[in-house]
């Protein structure tokens, strides 16, 4: 019977261990800070990108959010969606090689975007939407580097990139890739209510891995209870 309670013990601690491994890696791929969609045409016109910024905190509310644009490969035309609570301050920077366009050269582009006055509580999260004229058409991919300021002080770098092939960083930064016209969802035509859309299923994608690993806590447990049955079984015998 004493090995039986052993048993039955080392059941029970190795559950309780891997669930909480599952749920604490689960929490830490949900905190980054993400772009939707995550790929757009190459070229694209007339679009909209969507930024979401949770709040990993226990105690402290996001109270700053710094996003940087790429101005190697500029985005042109960029606009701010009014967001409640917040304000938007947009800076612009001169271009080291000016974009031409039927419309004429481009010189400056935002290079910029800071929102302040609102506030993200600790397992909240804002979405910040900003529209584009035109994406470029010369690279593979943008990274937005951003900083996430708290209320404590803290402030979360999300700068980090992954080399090919590389594991993701402990603070990535959003990227969107650029795809060949044509081959990505994200097309020329897309307006900001398809992005919106397209963050919407990204939060039901979380919603379902988070059930998932509900339904394995679950499991994990069924089988310490039906261990437990067993040993309780061979004592009564």
């Amino acid at each position: 019977m004493s090995s039986a309670r052993t048993s039955l013990r080392r059941i029970g601690l190795g559950s309780a261990l891997a669930a909480a491994a599952v749920l604490t890696a689960a929490g830490a791929a949900s905190a980054h800070v993400t772009v939707h969609p995550e790929s757009y045409a190459k070229g694209a016109t007339d679009g909209a990108l969507t930024f979401r910024v949770p709040d990993e905190s226990d105690t402290a509310s996001t109270t700053k959010v710094q996003l940087f644009l790429p101005t190697d490969h500029p985005l042109l035309g960029v606009l701010v969606s009014p967001h409640d609570g917040w304000t938007a301050k947009v800076t612009d920077t001169k271009l080291k090689t000016p974009v031409k366009t039927d419309d004429g050269t481009i010189t400056d582009a935002v290079s910029e975007i800071t929102w302040t006055g609102g506030k993200i509580g600790p397992g909240q999260y804002e979405d910040f939407d900003v529209a584009f004229g035109q994406l470029p058409d010369d690279t593979a991919q943008l990274t937005f580097k951003t900083l996430q300021t708290y209320s404590d002080g803290k402030v979360v770098r999300w700068i980090e990139e992954a080399a090919q092939g590389d594991e993701e960083p402990e603070n990535p930064a959003p990227v969107l890739k650029l795809t060949a016209a044509g081959t990505t969802s994200a097309t020329a035509s897309q307006t900001s209510a398809a992005a919106s859309k397209a963050s919407k299923a990204s939060a039901s994608d979380s919603t379902a891995r988070g059930l998932g690993v509900a339904g394995l806590v679950v499991g994990v447990l069924g089988l310490a209870a039906g261990a437990f049955a067993v040993v309780r079984s061979r004592r009564t015998q």
